[in-house]
């Protein structure tokens, strides 16, 4: 065990099955760590032996799937690996923290996949690494549209707000074609609002 070697893991948001995490103990055991694992209807727990300490890995049960839940810290370097090869495997979001020499390096992880890398030294940051956001043609496409979208619902309130004048004004006067009409021009209104809202 490498004593200078600390991690923090935090805000962890992954999510997997049942065999991701038989996948986790078998290479727990293979690494020649001593644990145990025990269930609840919503817990899934494994205790596992390092060094001195133990920890805990705590996995709740959601919907037939198991999401890590809590923040750990880690001093052995082959369960962090572990631990990041469980955050690669299942595409999830993380904060990683490592400590060295009064220095901390913070990684955050979207998707399995490194974001963003600060240099944290006293009171400094330093961004070492920042992905750049890539926006597919789609993406665009969508933004364009999106605008149109909230230029037409606006359009669309004073169409809603005219017809429903028009029905009002036709009830008063017992046109019931003109209201049949106009509940039908309102019905279409009203879906076309729903479609613009989603």
């Amino acid at each position: 065990m490498n004593k200078s070697h600390e991690v923090e893991y935090c805000n962890l948001e992954l999510r997997f099955d049942r065999r991701q995490i038989q996948n986790l103990i078998r290479d727990l055991i293979q690494e020649g760590y001593s644990l145990y694992w025990s269930e609840t209807d919503v817990y899934f727990l494994i205790s596992i032996r390092s060094g001195r300490k133990l920890v805990k890995l705590r996995f709740q049960r959601v919907s037939g799937r198991y999401k890590i839940i809590g923040d750990y810290i880690i001093k052995d370097e082959k369960l962090s690996e572990l631990l990041e090869k469980l955050i690669n495997d299942s595409r999830g979001h993380a904060v990683v923290k490592r400590f060295k020499d009064r220095q901390i390096v913070i990684e955050s992880i979207m998707f399995g996949e490194i974001i963003r890398l600060v240099e944290v030294s006293g009171m400094e940051h330093r961004i070492i690494y920042q992905k750049k956001p890539f926006v597919t043609v789609e993406e665009v496409i969508q933004a364009f549209q999106s605008k149109r979208a909230e230029e037409r619902a606006s359009v669309l309130r004073y169409e809603l707000d005219y017809e429903l004048s028009i029905l009002h004004e036709a009830m008063q006067q017992n046109r019931t074609e003109d209201v049949r009409r106009s509940k039908e021009k309102l019905e279409s209104l009203r879906i076309e609002m729903i479609q613009l809202e989603l």
